[in-house]
């Protein structure tokens, strides 16, 4: 909960600098650099990291980078907020779909015929 609070909280979601590592060697660096830099890092996944987006967050991601080149991405983004950043309605087919009764049952079948959005409509509606 600490993790939601802390981009949800009162304030507007702070902006965090995604790691993504895509080898083994750039994992293991990722892994010691989060341990060496706890302070500095949000939240660790195992192979991406979320790092503070402060000068210090964008000097390990790069030095990350210039170690292991294009097997290290970075990113900086927002986080997603599901009360603010998509509508209603998709909030609530997600909730429904989670609990249907048959969990064989794609959601294009189980959208059919109710109140709950189109996949093809879903799929063409921007955020």
């Amino acid at each position: 909960m600490a993790f939601v609070n802390a981009f949800i909280g009162n304030r507007r979601p702070r902006i965090v600098l995604l790691v993504v590592t895509y080898s083994a060697s750039a994992r293991t660096g990722l892994r010691n650099t989060c341990r060496a830099h706890e302070d500095h890092v949000i939240r660790r996944f195992g192979r991406a990291a979320l790092f503070e987006a402060t000068a210090f967050g964008a000097f390990l991601a790069l030095r990350l980078r210039e170690t292991y080149g294009a097997d290290v991405q970075i990113e900086r983004t927002e986080p997603f907020n599901e009360f603010t950043d998509v509508d209603e309605t998709v909030v609530e087919a997600a909730r429904a779909y989670a609990e249907r009764d048959s969990k064989a049952t794609p959601y294009a079948a189980f959208a059919a015929g109710t109140t709950h959005p189109d996949p093809d409509e879903l799929k063409g509606r921007e955020l």
